[in-house]
């Protein structure tokens, strides 16, 4: 787009600005998972709190007032922008999860009942999974899934074949966050409303990306949150057509809330305040309402012709790169740019692009369920926003060639057993550490790990259960051990190389040794050889994960011993 003001607007967001990793400029594609936050409202917020901040609806003096009308200003530009009839079919929450929650159990208590169903999609977030299950799980109500197609497409026959007399509810995702799917969602509302089903639309992914009116989907319910759409955290909408929110109970009690409080009754005030206890994250709002003004300074379509192009550019160039599939390649598809690459998992492919500067997510991204559709433990996902340009997704492809490069290199050494070492434990972490010190470049150091990992023994098949796996890790660790002749040797391995490498190194420090070894031996390699300040947050907690399974099975065999 010759047009489209991108270095304006790069320049209105200070993080875009600041560099990672030995001064790597910060490729930021990470927008599914949150958006970064413009000048003009990191002013505004700020400004509420320098000049405004007080507690809102009952004060009775001027920062009071001010407060007020800024928070119910806030809430009359979100129905603005959305197209919502009144601001009191706005009530502002925590995030989607928050609304999702509350409809669920509001409107959903109140309707659904037991024999009824509730219809999700395949797609959706564990945000418009999980509160569903819990209702249907209480009332004795059934939940059932639309399918999605192998492109990650919302199979309609299905739809219409699973829609009954029993629906009551339908809870849909406008744009999938793993996927990038555009949901029709206007004729998916119209088929379910012939059928008198309520809809609730999540658009967290949809609210910064394209146009959304209510009046013209018609939905009953839309959720979203504030910094997916370059806002603050924490705060979140619920719209909901008003005729449903006044004959809906409350989600929560307390203040606000209600109109006349006696031991013997309450009465609660009439919609948004009857769903808004407490006191509400003003801040949050005036970040919000401030945010919605730079999208429209800039204009919602422009930004979404912006958008589409460096997804249809990003997905042209990493389809070139050998072994890559894309998961989800939908038709009418939006801003994530979601892949695999054959025999290398994703949690290795994002750790070694993040050295390069760029910031993707990887996982499953709260959609456990669609990866088992697509048959793959997790996915890389890069996504887009208005301030993402060309060069940036040239960054990423470069980024991705490299990484596959690197895990795909030969290892010179064979793969053989890891034998119990019969030097003492300082010993082995010295020696661990003048291995490393040899290495004076970090990337070299990691490729080490890698090809540590790829050295590292698989474990029998029969322990790679469930109740081996240890929890805190981003990716899958199974950790099995034995107790010989007072020793604890341990079998483990990951599904992700670098952190099968990690492994091999703490294999080599702690497996076949005593129990009171193990718990009076500090890892202090980890520090010595750098780890600690090249891991990621993510790879640090799964180490420190990995170190406290480790330390307590070794409490547990010294407990059995001291009582056998």
């Amino acid at each position: 787009m010759s047009n489209y003001p991108i270095d304006n607007i790069r320049g209105d967001f200070p993080i875009l600005q600041r560099t990672v990793h030995e001064n790597k400029p910060l490729v930021y594609l990470d927008n599914a998972a949150s958006t970064q936050q413009a000048q003009p409202v990191i002013d505004a917020v700020s400004r509420y709190h320098n000049q405004t901040h007080s507690n809102i609806h009952r004060g009775a003096h001027a920062l009071a007032a001010e407060a007020t009308d800024a928070y119910e200003a806030a809430r009359r530009t979100v129905a603005r922008f959305i197209g919502a009839a009144s601001p009191n079919e706005i009530i502002f929450t925590r995030g989607t999860t928050d609304g999702i929650n509350l409809v669920a159990n509001s409107f959903g208590r109140a309707r659904v009942e037991e024999g009824d169903e509730v219809l999700i999609t395949e797609m959706e977030h564990h945000s418009n999974i999980v509160p569903w299950q819990m209702l249907c799980e209480q009332v004795g109500a059934k939940l059932r899934v639309v399918p999605v197609n192998d492109r990650g497409e919302f199979v309609w026959d299905e739809y219409e074949r699973l829609l009954g007399p029993r629906t009551k509810m339908l809870a849909i995702t406008h744009i999938s966050n793993t996927l990038g799917t555009i949901n029709p969602v206007r004729d998916i509302i119209e088929a379910a409303h012939r059928h008198d089903v309520t809809v609730l639309i999540d658009g967290a992914q949809a609210i910064a990306h394209m146009k959304v009116d209510v009046a013209v989907l018609d939905c009953d319910f839309y959720v979203f949150s504030g910094h997916k759409i370059f806002g603050p955290t924490g705060i979140g909408v619920l719209y909901g057509k008003e005729s449903l929110l006044k004959g809906m109970p409350p989600y929560q009690g307390g203040g606000s809330m209600i109109r006349t409080v006696k031991f013997e009754k309450t009465t609660f005030e009439d919609p948004p305040f009857k769903f808004e206890a407490g006191t509400p994250n003003v801040s949050g709002a005036v970040g919000l309402a401030a945010t919605i003004d730079y999208i429209e300074s800039v204009g919602i379509e422009r930004i979404a012709e912006h958008e589409h192009d460096l997804t249809t550019y990003g997905i042209e160039q990493l389809k070139q790169i050998d072994g890559l599939r894309m998961i989800g390649t939908a038709e009418q598809h939006a801003g994530i740019l979601s892949f695999v690459v054959d025999g290398i998992h994703a949690d290795d492919i994002g750790r070694l692009i993040d050295r390069e500067g760029v910031a993707v997510r990887v996982g499953h991204h709260c959609t456990q369920p669609l990866m088992e559709r697509f048959n793959v433990p997790a996915t890389v996902r890069a996504s887009v926003a208005l301030y993402s340009t060309r060069d940036e997704i040239d960054t990423l492809v470069h980024a991705v060639r490299k990484a596959v490069n690197v895990m795909s290199r030969t290892c010179p050494v064979e793969r053989t057993e890891v034998r119990p070492s019969g030097e003492d434990i300082e010993r082995t972490q010295d020696r661990i550490v003048q291995e490393f010190n040899a290495i004076p470049d970090w990337e070299e150091r990691y490729q080490k790990i890698i090809e540590l990992g790829k050295r590292h023994p698989s474990i029998a098949e029969s322990l790679k259960d469930e109740k081996w796996i240890v929890r805190g890790c981003q990716s899958t660790v199974w950790l099995h051990p034995d107790l010989k002749e007072g020793k604890i040797a341990f079998a483990a391995e990951s599904n992700a190389m670098i952190v099968n490498g990690l492994i091999a190194l703490l294999m080599r420090v702690y497996s076949n040794r005593t129990p009171d070894e193990i718990l009076n031996t500090a890892p202090r390699f980890i520090n010595e050889i750098g780890l600690s300040q090249h891991l990621s947050q993510a790879r640090a907690n799964g180490l420190a994960a990995m170190l406290e399974q480790i330390k307590n099975y070794a409490v547990v065999f010294k407990s059995v011993a001291a009582s056998s």
